[in-house]
């Protein structure tokens, strides 16, 4: 059975979260550590943790062997993927990087201020 990890890159409200819950049932993003009751409670200081924790939840599924699994992050760097393309190697799993584009107008549900999605765009870097 052929194991793919989907790691789906793009800037706030760009459709990542949308797009990634199409790709498969099991997909993960850093933005749910902070979903607390049913409600966004992001916190700047826990930021580290919870892309720890997304990692973490990507590699447990990996490890149950789980056919087809996305991760959706912005991304904006390529060592920011590379964690996950090691445990891609190490559980066997074929990655598709697919960058989603903001080309519907999209406004991003986090309420991130445009000057910090400006610094994301011009720090984003792509790999062909």
């Amino acid at each position: 059975m052929e194991k793919i990890l989907f790691i789906v890159r793009g800037l706030p409200g760009s459709g990542k979260s949308t797009f990634a819950s199409t790709l498969s049932d099991v997909y993960f993003e850093a933005d749910q550590f902070f979903m607390q009751e049913g409600s966004y409670k992001f916190d700047p200081s826990k930021l580290r943790d919870a892309h720890a924790w997304c990692l973490a939840q990507v590699e447990s599924m990996m490890q149950k062997s789980e056919p087809r699994i996305a991760v959706s992050n912005t991304f904006t760097q390529e060592w920011e993927m590379n964690s996950y393309f090691e445990a891609a190697k190490k559980y066997g799993y074929q990655v598709f990087s697919i960058i989603v584009e903001n080309r519907h107008g999209g406004k991003n549900a986090h309420g991130v201020p445009d000057d910090k999605i400006q610094i994301m765009k011009d720090r984003f870097q792509i790999s062909l």
